[in-house]
């Protein structure tokens, strides 16, 4: 579809998100307390179901003012899950890996500049029962604000499991605007509870 031929509603749609965008960073870095927050969160998942009888999991590795995933990862490495991370590649094309352990030094800086394990060990889609999943705002009905690349939008169709936003509670929003490709979430954890959709 050229350019000129979208409808007016997208670049609404568009300019509306980009806009929710920046004041959802701004807001999230303004939260104090993340590391008790975030191990608060963690204790929360670890206490879930899913979780607990995942074989794997599939786990982005935090960046900027992110719900830290270092410790889960640890601990989910510790129990003898399998965790899996995203990285992008030079082309945009989203992979994944599994991780053998957190030290900074097993890690390098892929495509977008986010952590990638040095030595690569591809995993399937299917592999994993559970995604937990980044996000910068949602809302009750399971919606999430990404970074408006659609790269988790593309995990979560072509993954099974359970779906879990991680967050703090302040990131919840009335409403998240959404788009046709958009994927929601089965739940959000943030350190006042779990938000079932």
């Amino acid at each position: 579809m050229q350019e000129s031929s979208l409808p007016s509603d997208f670049y609404l749609l568009a300019k509306q998100k980009r806009r929710m965008r920046r004041e959802a960073h701004a807001h999230r870095d303004l939260i104090t307390d993340r590391d008790k927050r975030s191990k608060v969160i963690q204790e929360l998942i670890e206490n879930l179901v899913a979780y607990r009888e995942a074989q794997a999991i599939h786990c982005y590795l935090a960046i900027r003012s992110e719900v830290e995933t270092r410790h889960l990862i640890a601990a989910a490495l510790a129990g003898g899950k399998g965790v899996a991370c995203p990285l992008v590649d030079a082309q945009g094309v989203v992979q994944h890996s599994w991780l053998t352990g957190i030290d900074p030094a097993l890690f390098t800086r892929d495509a977008l500049g986010l952590p990638q394990p040095n030595q690569l060990s591809p995993a399937r889609a299917d592999a994993w029962q559970v995604t937990f999943v980044p996000l910068l705002a949602f809302d009750r009905t399971g919606y999430r604000l990404g970074y408006g690349k659609g790269y988790y939008d593309q995990i979560l169709d072509t993954t099974q499991g359970l779906a879990v936003g991680i967050a703090f509670a302040a990131q919840e929003v009335a409403s998240v605007p959404r788009e046709p490709h958009d994927r929601p979430l089965d739940l959000v954890v943030t350190e006042e509870g779990l938000i079932w959709m």
